[in-house]
């Protein structure tokens, strides 16, 4: 809870309100909300005359008011969540609100970023501040025209009131109150009194979603534009060494052939280049072929007629050179001590039993529905770049200094985003049209296709751990997990998290391959996969000492006490109560004899997420009856939005930790599209998610990934129940296939 309303705020706060990180709550829309009549104002919004209040709040002489978005918008509903948050403090009717996207504002925004989960979280206190400022600027423009102290006043709904009855609406003093001096002094309103923050909205882009108006970067388009593919290596560690267009270039359509790759090269070996603070940057330092086309059939047609010779420039690799890399790191002693409790060698010494598990995943592609674009028209005067990306200020700052212009000549408009889950993270395609449209000197959009996205990208890194349980007396006296993944440097391990603080003699150790595949975060990063390699560990654990799974948890979280070690994240009592709350809520234990439960719990992204799995076995195969959510995120600042993000989360770590699977042959990705990769059906996915929020006045933490990384092993377990059969490898229809059950895959 709040400790108190009562804020000092200045003018550059005021100003310059930090705008915020990430993937954040993630909200989207469901079928029967999508059929409701969308709150959008009853009028013209764009013919009226606005009042620019700040860098997030314009208001009309009428009282309506225009609320910008900061951050980018991937679908985790930001673009709804952050007005929401303005217009409660600034205390105005949300039927009378309209959203715009924001464009990359350094001035006035901090943090544009898309990832992490953590927009909403940084955001909360600057967003209430910006509406509160605002709210209290116009009170005392209202005071200054009856001439009585500001104090004597209040607004309620856009409507300002005296104690003599007068009443004025916002619009009838916003011009005054935008000259005002910022108040130093502002109060922020108890979550008692919202009337915005907590109830239902549906997603302000509902209805151009649904019908077909532009909003997507693949919907942005100018007069005279041009349309470019790109054609790279097929294989990783390979370069470009020639290539003949003489055929692309007499396909009508087709503008021209050019190669970029230079201005990469360039930008990745400068002296001060430092690769871990340039996380975003994912550039090829070979040539690379681009067709320009007068349509994106045109250059994609181009594209396929182009003849060229690639070889090895560095080693090519394979799944299998993965795979013994892996575990050589993994049986040897070449690791990184990330946490060391007590003295986990004696304990092993000293156990009763030893319980030694190793867990296996695969490099997996981001796969999102719009395939990676952008747009860039480069003059003299300005660098223009539009489109969808998850990190507009980084993108920004790489193609001021590849371009070697000024970063103030560099103007980036978001668009939203057709998923992302980390892979518009990296802004390659934001690079590569920029040194295209600075060649050509003309307006041109990048279009990738499905199988440039597949074979080109970011990918999860694949990853191997191998975790150890020691267990005297009925405890468990020793932990020892070890980690072994492809890039681990630019990916990493949470080692603070459960079950850190929770066993007296713990220990972490982390090795690293390196790789010239490219990897990075995938949604939920670190925790995707850990999650159900622990998870599923813990409940070997339980049998083993012949404890109820959900009971065991709840045991080793009495050890912890909140606050006393720093490095701990998570916190004891918030996952406690989540746990209880989902066993309640799931009937652990109680349900009837064809159905099979699995329990997970895990923290990641500042939240508490615990997740119970009820399947019944058809065929072998699990079919999953019903997935019983319990989440402490805080305050829910948009009900709806937030029950639909976590849906979204247990669907996609379901589908991926059955069938997600990726593999290279000599460098080269084996899967190219839809027809090969394998992804969930529709009939494979839950009959029913029921999510349940704990009540509290904490700040909001994220959402739009913590509720992916339980369900893997929830699933696992619930497996594990029904068969018998433990899990350790993802997918798991494979391990189950090895079982020669009847799967229609």
């Amino acid at each position: 809870m709040e400790n108190s309303n009562k804020l000092t705020f200045s003018r550059r706060n005021f100003i310059r309100t930090s705008a915020l990180a990430t993937g954040g709550m993630i909200i989207g829309f469901n079928i029967l909300n999508a059929c409701k009549e969308s709150a959008v104002p009853a009028v013209d919004v764009s013919k009226l005359n606005f009042q620019d209040f700040n860098a997030f709040i314009k208001i009309a002489e009428n009282g309506y008011v225009t609320i910008y978005s900061p951050n980018p918008e991937i679908g985790q509903g930001v673009k709804t969540s952050m007005p929401m948050i303005i217009a409660e403090e600034l205390d105005v009717p949300w039927e009378h609100v309209s959203v715009e996207q924001g464009a990359l504002d350094t001035e006035n925004f901090t943090r544009q970023v898309a990832g992490g989960s953590q927009s909403i979280r940084f955001g909360w206190d600057a967003l209430r501040q910006t509406g509160a400022t605002a709210k209290q600027m116009l009170i005392n423009a209202a005071a200054a025209k009856w001439s009585v102290d500001a104090s004597s006043c209040s607004a309620v709904n856009g409507i300002i009131k005296n104690g003599n009855g007068d009443e004025l609406g916002y619009g009838e003093v916003v011009n005054e109150a935008a000259l005002l001096e910022v108040p130093e002094d502002i109060t922020l309103k108890s979550p008692k009194d919202y009337k915005i923050i907590g109830k239902d909205a549906i997603n302000v882009d509902i209805d151009k979603i649904i019908t077909g108006k532009p909003l997507f970067g693949l919907d942005y388009k100018v007069d005279g534009m041009l349309y470019a593919t790109v054609l790279r290596p097929p294989a990783f560690g390979q370069v470009l060494e020639s290539y003949d267009a003489s055929e692309a270039k007499a396909l009508p359509g087709v503008v021209d052939v050019i190669t970029i790759g230079e201005k990469a090269r360039h930008y990745l070996n400068q002296d001060n280049f430092d690769p871990s603070a340039h996380w975003s940057v994912r550039l090829s330092e070979s040539d690379k072929v681009v067709v320009i086309g007068k349509t994106t059939w045109d250059a994609i047609k181009g594209k396929k007629a182009i003849k060229a010779v690639w070889k090895d420039e560095s080693p090519t690799e394979s799944s299998e050179t993965h795979d013994k890399a892996l575990n050589d790191l993994l049986n040897g002693n070449k690791f990184d001590t990330r946490r060391s409790d007590g003295n986990v060698k004696q304990a092993f010494a000293n156990a009763d039993k030893v319980i030694e598990r190793v867990y296996e995943s695969p490099f997996l592609p981001h796969n999102c529905m719009e395939p990676m674009n952008f747009f860039a028209d480069v003059t003299n005067d300005k660098v223009h770049l539009v489109g969808p990306i998850q990190t507009p200020e980084a993108a920004a700052k790489v193609v001021a200094s590849l371009l070697n212009r000024k970063l103030e000549d560099v103007h980036v408009d978001m668009t939203r985003m057709g998923g992302g889950f980390g892979r518009r993270l990296y802004g390659d395609f934001v690079y590569e049209v920029a040194e295209i449209a600075d060649k050509l000197k003309q307006p041109v959009k990048l279009i990738s296709t499905r199988e440039d996205d597949m074979t080109t990208g970011v990918y999860r890194p694949a990853i191997k751990y191998k975790i150890a349980a020691a267990l005297k007396d009925g405890e468990i006296i020793g932990y020892h997990l070890k980690e072994a993944a492809v890039n681990s440097n630019m990916y990493g391990l949470i080692p603070h998290f459960f079950p850190a603080g929770a066993i007296e003699n713990y220990q972490v150790d982390t090795a690293n391959y390196q790789s010239n595949i490219t990897t990075g975060a995938w949604r939920a990063p670190y925790t995707n996969f850990l999650a159900f390699a622990e998870q599923s560990f813990f409940d070997e654990i339980a049998e083993a000492l012949e404890k109820d799974p959900v009971q065991l948890r709840l045991d080793l979280l009495k050890n912890v006490k909140d606050g006393e070690d720093p490095n701990i994240q998570y916190s004891a009592k918030r996952m406690t109560d989540t746990i209880k709350l989902a066993a309640e809520k799931g009937n652990w234990g109680k349900a009837g004899n064809d159905i099979h439960q699995g329990f997970a719990a895990y923290y990641s992204h500042n939240t508490h997420v615990a997740e119970v799995v009820d399947i019944t076995m058809k065929n072998g195969r699990p079919s999953i009856e019903k997935v019983t959510v319990a989440v402490d995120c805080g305050i829910v600042v948009n009900p709806t939005g937030a029950k639909n993000q976590i849906e979204g989360g247990v669907i996609d770590g379901i589908g991926h930790a059955m069938y997600g699977d990726y593999a290279f042959e000599n460098g080269k990705p084996q899967d190219v599209n839809f027809n090969t990769y394998r992804l969930i059906r529709m009939s494979e996915t839950p009959k029913v998610v029921n999510t349940y929020f704990v009540e509290n006045e904490l700040s909001p933490t994220g959402l739009g990934e913590p509720g992916l990384p339980p369900a893997g092993g929830a699933l696992a377990n619930a497996i594990k129940s029904a068969t018998g059969q433990i899990l350790t490898k993802q997918p798991f229809i494979k391990s189950l296939k090895e079982r020669k059950t009847d799967f229609n895959v």
